[in-house]
């Protein structure tokens, strides 16, 4: 039976072991749930790449990249058995949307913004390299650049947090759902269920601040509590990757697909291909995802598209939801800035970037000092990830 906490988190997803680990190395006493295992949502269903995020600035999202590379060069010092460096081959053909030149300014400035990291570096490959190239399409090509960013087990990356946050303090519970959640003098009275028990077995725990970090369940989670809590409008954009049965290289392509000119990599992934990702909105409840044919369909039409002599079929297919502020503006245009909002004792989570975890939990903490006081100021880059438990 859990005790009686500072801080509860709800949501075991990268982002919420990351509050969760930041709050117990500041000293609350914590405790986090997952409905199901850890990072078996949101967080499994990315496209395993730890990147600043090199196409976020064609939408002017510099503070974004900046942020996201420098977590990532922290990432590949500290934790280099979760988070590898790769190359990623970008070429350019004679219809491609951009053409070298920008692409090339593009690069530049992904550079200027990780001044001082060993994969800053990016270079051209040259004509004769091309038929190294593992099979790419040399019709029509004009250029390829190269450039550096990191691969993960987003999975893996995410219990490692979560054993780092257990190893602090935290009480970390999966398989456990919040049912309800009351205010109360000094915080909230929690109803909590196991996945197994039967619907009258429940627990109660006090916390005073609650970290709702539930990704697309996050309004959804937010109509448990009592008063029910303010909302943000969000859409939903579900992004839909595939497996392929052969691994193309052991590095990976960043390709304009064909169909609309949307960014799609082909990545390295345990002796196969992943391919990705999809924007398309989503309206329905985020338990009822699936990839659509039409999804699976575009993306391995750009597989063969680029690829025309290695036939593949697809062995496996996912997709996970982003939780995008509500606009009219198309989804790759939107900010993809976490949205942090704090009201009666609850935080709440809307988005957030796989590469960010740890800067996105040090936004969170001011909230959490804000509430309670007297926590430590901590640099959770001086903390250890634990991809196994001691």
């Amino acid at each position: 039976m859990p005790k009686d906490v500072d801080v509860a988190v709800i949501g075991g997803g990268v982002q919420g072991c990351g509050v969760a680990q930041a709050a117990a190395a500041a000293g609350y006493s914590t405790l986090i749930i997952e409905k199901s295992d850890w990072g078996s949502g949101t967080s499994s269903k990315s496209s395993k790449l730890i990147h600043g995020g090199l196409r976020y600035l064609q939408t002017g999202q510099f503070r974004l990249v900046r942020e996201c590379l420098l977590e990532r060069n922290w990432m590949l010092r500290h934790t280099p058995e979760l988070v590898k460096p790769n190359w990623f081959y970008l070429p350019i053909y004679k219809h491609n949307q951009y053409p070298a030149w920008m692409i090339l300014a593009g690069l530049c400035l992904y550079r200027v913004l990780n001044l001082n990291s060993p994969y800053s570096q990016f270079r051209w490959i040259k004509k004769n390299e091309w038929q190294h190239l593992n099979g790419l399409k040399t019709e029509n090509l004009k250029t390829v650049f190269a450039y550096q960013d990191g691969q993960t087990d987003d999975q893996q990356l995410t219990l490692a947090i979560k054993n780092s946050a257990e190893a602090l303090g935290a009480q970390c519970l999966s398989e456990t759902t919040l049912v309800a959640a009351t205010r109360t003098g000094d915080g909230y009275q929690l109803k909590l269920q196991h996945a197994n028990a039967d619907a009258t077995d429940t627990h109660t725990v006090n916390a005073r601040v609650v970290i709702n970090a539930t990704g697309p369940w996050v309004n959804e989670t937010l109509n448990r509590f009592t008063p029910v809590a303010p909302a943000v409008d969000v859409d939903f954009v579900q992004g839909t990757h595939i497996v392929i049965d052969r691994q193309v290289s052991d590095m990976c392509f960043y390709l304009e697909a064909p169909q609309d000119s949307r960014a799609i990599f082909i990545m390295p992934w345990k002796g196969t291909s992943l391919i990705g990702t999809t924007e398309t909105v989503y309206q329905g409840s985020p338990d009822d995802i699936q990839p659509h044919q039409s999804e699976i369909d575009y993306l391995l039409d750009t597989y063969h598209h680029y690829f025309p002599n290695a036939p593949a079929t697809v062995v496996n297919s996912f997709c996970g939801l982003r939780v995008l502020p509500r606009m009219q503006n198309s989804a790759f245009k939107r900010p993809r800035d976490v949205m942090i909002k704090s009201h009666n004792g609850i935080v709440s989570l809307y988005g957030g970037k796989l590469t960010a975890w740890r800067a996105t939990a040090a936004d969170v903490m001011p909230h959490i000092y804000a509430i309670l006081g007297n926590g430590k100021r901590i640099d959770t880059r001086e903390i250890e990830l634990q991809l196994h438990k001691d």
